[in-house]
């Protein structure tokens, strides 16, 4: 089948029931054209549903209604004889020769009225309900109409010989196509695209990337991820060079596990070993497994594993592995048999009593958390890989790669760039990329500048821009002096983070402006700049406090974000002389439905959390209160330009006090998700 013909298939163009079946893999040869089965019920139920449709219709007769046979043809005595059809309840009518020459017969007739003269079968018919009561009916009708001269009446039936077999054979063969296209549906849809019907909905859904399929994605398209690349690219060599590695007594490793947050290029990275690696590569997910069906999921292990075995040595890559992996027997209400029976075949088939060698299992998940111990062993995971989100220079790598198809100005700072997105992921710097490329396509640009990165930076981190929101003066004042509030703590705080910009525009589903800073890349952090950051959080709340003596609902996300800060500080960080030294962490904890602690202990953290926002919020209200002018000015020039980037605020309030230290800044990556932005 060429690809024009192809083609116009795919678009539904002509429908051939004679198709060719080509067989896979390159160089594969065509069959011939055959008959599909399914034509055969088409074509039986066409031909019974005709049949049914054109029962005890005469091509010769016209119909009518008896209404019509009374009045016009009856009672004007043109009638030559009657033939009532019992066994299909109609009466055709046979008209004189001489009559068929008047009006109403030739309108009736039309064209066929040549044929109709010259043709011995009936001229017209109608349906009776009873038609062994109907020469009773006929009597009657000559009885009450003596002007009317009777006409004979001469009863008859129709031979049938597939009739009968009709009415047997088409409920049988409607409900066989029925049968038929349900088990394939089930088959198709269980055994991934088809063949077998129901009886492969045991067979593994594994998409095998082989000699013969070409993988785009190499190493080189994998950037900020060089301890894990360097781990995965080991395996890789292991499997083409084995005796470099068996040499020295060394056995090839059993499994790999890649943990990491959403979008850090776990799954980029398998992709990547299937690019790499001159072995058999079964790709599925962990989803892929489990079914509707009792013991779908051993089978599938079962099936998969026998596939690797013969296509040894070979990788298989499992993503989400946490949907079949988690830990067995931790909550009995809600425990799952069929998902944990899937788990312990995939224990056996990984590490059992009869192991395989020459199978390499990857796996990826962002919650190791819930992982079962038993499937992280050695022996079966013998490596966890953690693949967290990329450092500055990672960053500046990742950005690099995306940039490749983009047509960019020689302005572009990267590095810049890269400092602006703490705690971005892969994926969130690939969606800026192409967010940039948007907006100056949008703005009829041939280049993508620097600004129109900053844009897709506030659009990823605020949403989207809403220009025709509405929103009153007085509401705008007191965003404005919101904004302004943050701006300020975190110019004059000593810890806080270096602010970045500061505007009112709204921005996404609820924010009325924001003020965004670029947090510091470090890992630990101590208690005088956890307090600053719940300071600067709070200024918002506290500048409208401040000048407009009441409070609005803005403040929401602050208030979460401080809550979460100060309960962290207390239950899990252990900075709280109160509480003391003991942390109440678990990330296992919600599948207990339990708190760690006693009731008279959760009374206590929640009056020292109290106390801790408290103090941060007085503090927050002194340090306004001392820079009540500076606030005013940012404010004003806020409800001015709506924008103020760091260089604005230092025109307007001087330059920062504190020196502003790198603590990390080049080696070490943010813990941050995002970057900090106070909204309102």
């Amino acid at each position: 089948m060429n690809n024009d013909s192809r083609n116009n298939e795919k678009k539904g163009g002509s429908f051939n029931p004679f198709k060719k079946k080509e067989t896979g893999g390159e160089g594969g040869s065509s069959k011939g054209p055959s008959f599909s089965f399914y034509w055969i019920y088409v074509i039986a139920a066409v031909v019974l549903i005709g049949y049914q449709v054109m029962r005890g219709v005469s091509p010769d007769a016209r119909n009518i209604t008896e209404l019509e046979f009374k009045q016009k043809m009856l009672s004007q005595n043109d009638v030559a004889k009657l033939e009532p059809v019992k066994n299909k309840d109609i009466v055709r009518v046979y008209i004189t020769r001489d009559s068929l020459d008047k009006k109403v017969y030739k309108d009736m007739l039309g064209d066929k009225l040549v044929y109709a003269k010259s043709s011995k079968g009936p001229h017209f018919q109608f349906g009776y309900s009873k038609i062994d009561d109907y020469q009773e009916n006929l009597n009657k009708y000559f009885t009450d109409h003596p002007e009317v001269r009777e006409v004979p009446v001469e009863p008859i039936t129709d031979p049938e010989f597939f009739g009968p077999l009709v009415n047997f054979l088409f409920p049988i063969l409607m409900f066989g196509l029925l049968m038929v296209l349900m088990m394939r549906k089930m088959g198709g849809g269980a055994g991934g695209g088809g063949g077998g019907g129901i009886f492969s909905i045991g067979k593994s859904k594994a998409q095998l990337f082989d000699k013969g399929t070409k993988v785009n994605i190499t190493f080189k398209d994998v950037a900020g991820l060089d301890e894990a690349k360097q781990e995965v690219m080991e395996i890789v060599d292991f499997l083409k060079n084995p005796k470099k590695y068996t040499a020295l007594g060394g056995k090839i490793p059993k499994g790999a596990l890649l943990v990491g947050p959403p979008g850090t290029g776990k799954t980029l990275l398998a992709k990547a070993m299937a690019g790499e690696a001159q072995v058999p590569f079964f790709s599925m997910s962990g989803s892929d497994f489990v079914e509707m069906f009792v013991g779908v999921g051993a089978s599938r292990v079962r099936d998969l594993f026998k596939q690797a075995r013969e296509k040894a040595p070979c990788i298989i890559f499992i993503d989400e592995i946490d949907a079949i992996g988690r830990a067995r027997g931790k909550n009995v209400m809600m425990s799952n048999d069929e998902r944990e029976n899937t788990l312990n075949q995939l224990l056996v088939e990984m590490d059992g009593f009869g192991g395989d060698s020459g199978i390499i299992i990857l796996a990826a998940t962002n919650r190791p958390d819930v992982l079962d111990s038993a499937l992280l062993r050695p022996g079966r995971f013998d490596r966890q890989i953690s693949i967290d989100k990329p450092d500055v220079k990672g960053r500046e790598a990742i950005f690099l790669v995306h940039l490749k198809p983009i047509k960019r100005s020689e302005t572009l700072d990267i590095h810049k760039l890269a400092e602006q997105t703490p705690g971005f992921a892969g994926a969130d710097i690939a969606n800026v990329c192409n967010e940039a490329a948007l907006i100056a396509a949008r703005k009829g640009k041939d280049q993508v500048e620097m600004d129109d990165f900053q844009d897709a930076i506030d659009r990823v981190i605020g949403g989207l821009e809403k220009k025709n929101k509405i929103i009153l003066p007085e509401e705008k004042k007191i965003i404005a002096y919101h904004e302004a509030g943050h701006a300020v703590c975190g110019w004059y705080l000593e810890h806080a983070y270096p602010l970045l910009k500061v505007t009112i525009v709204p921005r996404g589903v609820a924010a009325l402006g924001y003020a965004q800073y670029t947090p510091k890349e470090q890992y630990l952090y101590n208690t005088e700049q956890l307090t600053d950051q719940m300071c600067m959080t709070l200024g918002g709340r506290a500048s409208e406090e401040i000048f407009f003596n009441k409070i609005s609902t803005g403040a929401q996300n602050d208030l979460q974000q401080v809550t979460k800060l100060s309960y962290a500080m207390v239950t899990v960080y252990g900075m709280n002389d109160r509480v003391g030294n003991i942390s109440f962490y678990d990330p296992q904890q919600d599948q207990y439905f339990t708190k760690p602690y006693s009731e008279e202990t959760g009374k206590i953290i929640d009056e020292e959390v109290r106390k801790l926002v408290d103090q941060a919020y007085q503090r927050t209200i002194e340090l306004l209160t001392e820079k009540k002018a500076e606030v005013e000015k940012i404010a004003l020039a806020l409800l001015d330009r709506e924008v103020l980037h760091q260089q604005d605020v230092e025109d307007l309030i001087g330059k920062r006090p504190f020196s502003e230290k790198k603590i990390l800044a080049d080696d070490e990556p943010s813990q941050d998700s995002n970057p900090s932005a106070q909204t309102e």
